[in-house]
């Protein structure tokens, strides 16, 4: 069973994947998605346990569903 600090990591190597692959930088996806651009640093290196609201502001940010996080 994986930890949740696994978890986090993973989220956060997938945030950083999908965030790239649009082209933007960290503050660029904070300011579109409303969250501080150390906010979505420290998701990326797994340190922050995200919400489920910020997960689906960060979807809408990178026109995508909250689903493709988990794929």
């Amino acid at each position: 069973m994986m930890s949740i600090t696994t978890k986090r990591k993973e989220f956060g190597s997938r945030l950083r994947e999908l965030r790239k692959k649009a082209g933007f930088s960290q503050e660029e996806l904070g300011f579109k998605a409303g969250l501080h651009r150390t906010y979505i640093g420290s998701i990326e290196r797994g340190e922050q346990n995200i919400s489920v609201d910020n997960i689906n502001k960060l979807a809408k940010a990178l026109k995508i569903s909250a689903k493709e996080f988990f794929e």
